[in-house]
């Protein structure tokens, strides 16, 4: 009764909210400690009127302050995974397998997504899917409880969320914004499989400093139109700053043959941004059209990562791919060495 009394008064109620002012600095990175916070508050019989305003003046905060000043001190824990698109290029097979679900010798595409993901630190993983994809949840339900046994990794979240139309990566971004709420999120493209001696995205990650980032690589100049590609401004190290970036621009406005791939890490600001974005290129909400907006206030970082890239978007990428991971192992490029040699001696 004392407790609540006193808290009831309007001085204490300041000083308890200036408290977790100061309590929410220390410990930005630490979702479990909020909670704990606003259940000790609740458990404090606050009258409704209070802990309403408390814990909306809590949560307004915490965006505010996450969105603007301190990502860079919230841990990436979550990764958006589009695998919504119609896989057109892939036609027929497609229309009945998922283009993630196309295999690299005994691994689909997303398989190898997941397991970079993982490497990186990521705790919750949201795919963004449509209809006739529900092959990829149910390869993760058969798949998880052996992967976790076999290698002692903790417990993952796994979310489904349905995007109703092919409307961009953008947009597909946009459909995971109830799931990642206002942290610092990775975006994962499964089409783009990465080869890296520790993880792409992990790197990415720990490299990170509150500004979007794009995982970008060299491309030959001709080839720059099938790309995001950025207008650089300073490089250091594998960092790259960025002054623009451009969707997808002819070989004459090109302005470096520095091209976005498939992996980013993203403010949670992008999302409003994201909702208020009209149609680019071929009429789809691009990612990089909110990645170039946000610049002025958020910043865009482009992170030079070591390794090899395939664009399983494409048939001969894939090929590629399937052909790099057979000479791998050892009785494959045994296989291999023979099909060469039985076939390709002309």
């Amino acid at each position: 009764m004392l407790i609540s009394g006193i808290l009831s008064s309007k001085r204490c109620f300041f000083i308890i909210y200036a408290i977790n002012f100061t309590i929410s600095i220390l410990f930005l990175h630490s979702r479990y400690f909020y909670k704990f916070l606003l259940f000790i508050i609740k458990s404090l019989r606050l009258r409704d009127w209070e802990y309403t305003i408390f814990t909306l003046k809590v949560r307004l905060f915490r965006r505010v302050f996450f969105m603007y000043i301190g990502c860079n001190n919230m841990k990436v824990r979550k990764a958006v995974f589009p695998v919504g698109g119609l896989g057109t290029r892939f036609h027929p097979i497609t229309r009945a397998i998922p283009k993630e679900m196309l295999g690299i010798i005994d691994k689909p595409l997303i398989h190898y997504a997941f397991e970079e993901a993982l490497a990186g630190g990521i705790e919750q993983f949201i795919f963004v899917t449509r209809q006739g994809k529900n092959s990829i949840e149910d390869y993760f339900d058969g798949m998880l409880a052996e992967f976790e046994t076999k290698t002692g990794a903790p417990k993952c979240s796994f979310c489904y969320v349905r995007q109703r139309e092919p409307r961009g990566l953008g947009h597909a971004v946009l459909c995971a914004r109830h799931l990642v709420n206002d942290e610092p999120f990775a975006v994962v493209c499964a089409d783009d499989f990465i080869l890296h001696s520790k993880s792409c995205i992990g790197e990415m990650i720990k490299n990170y400093n509150g500004a979007n980032m794009v995982a970008v690589m060299t491309v030959p100049h001709e080839d720059v139109y099938k790309y995001g590609i950025l207008d650089i401004e300073k490089e250091q190290e594998s960092i790259v700053v960025a002054k623009s970036v451009d969707e997808k621009p002819s070989v004459e406005e090109a302005k470096s043959d520095l091209a976005i791939v498939g992996r980013y890490i993203l403010s949670p600001a992008i999302f409003g941004v994201l909702e208020k974005l009209k149609p680019g290129v071929k009429g789809e909400i691009q990612l990089t059209d909110a990645l170039l907006e946000m610049i002025p206030k958020v910043g865009l970082h482009g992170f030079k990562f070591e390794g090899v890239r395939f664009d399983c978007g494409s048939k001969s990428g894939l090929l590629a791919a399937i052909l790099h991971m057979a000479n791998k192992d050892k009785k494959l490029s045994a296989v291999l060495k023979k099909f060469y040699k039985e076939n390709m001696s002309d």
